[in-house]
């Protein structure tokens, strides 16, 4: 039911326009926690401007710290980076410490930004807009380190083509769980949202 409601919409499709796996890292009031997304990309014409920007869901933990500090890290994932995207993206900071058992080390904003990466770039928060079940934000890059050639990005899709087949059944289960309660949420934006900036330190 669940994959026929899938196909049944254009999100097969939209799939096409889908970003590299990244990780997401932030802290607030002293709380750190990472998360896995795929929303992630260039958000500056100028390159003397480094900008990024990402949709992250408001129900995941992580959103309330970026929005509550203003700070996150964003780190593109080699292909063998399997177990860390397992970690950070099926569970959750509310119930475990996911960065206590990575290797961290603190930006110059304060934000935990992971070791072991392609690359990352630690970001400030200049903007953000409500998208209903998301938050969109706009970062300015204030540091950024690369490692390894484009070629071994972690990638969507060979995220999707390589996945082993247990986790393939958790990620398609969490999807499907997602996509139903999201939707509603989906459907609420509020244009006059505005964000009111950083509120707490790291």
């Amino acid at each position: 039911m669940t994959q026929r409601r899938i196909d049944d919409t254009s999100y097969p499709v939209l799939r096409h326009l889908t970003l590299p796996v990244v990780a997401i890292t932030s802290a607030a009031g002293g709380v750190r926690n990472g998360m896995i997304a795929n929303s992630g990309q260039r958000a500056s014409l100028v390159p003397t401007i480094a900008r990024v920007s990402m949709y992250i869901s408001k129900p995941n933990y992580t959103h309330d710290l970026i929005y509550r500090s203003g700070i996150f890290g964003l780190h593109l994932l080699r292909r063998d980076q399997w177990e860390l995207i397992w970690h950070l993206g099926l569970q959750s900071g509310r119930d475990v410490d996911k960065l206590s058992t990575v290797a961290t080390r603190a930006g110059e904003t304060g934000c935990p930004l992971l070791v072991d990466c392609a690359a990352v770039f630690e970001c400030r928060v200049i903007n953000a807009m409500d998208a209903g079940a998301a938050t969109f934000f706009l970062g300015e890059v204030v540091q950024f380190e690369a490692s390894v050639p484009a070629a071994e990005i972690m990638t969507s899709e060979y995220f999707r083509q390589h996945m082993p087949a247990d986790k393939k059944r958790i990620y398609e289960a969490r999807l499907a769980d997602a996509m139903e309660y999201l939707e509603p949420l989906a459907r609420l934006v509020d244009p006059g949202r505005v964000w009111p900036g950083p509120t707490i330190e790291p």
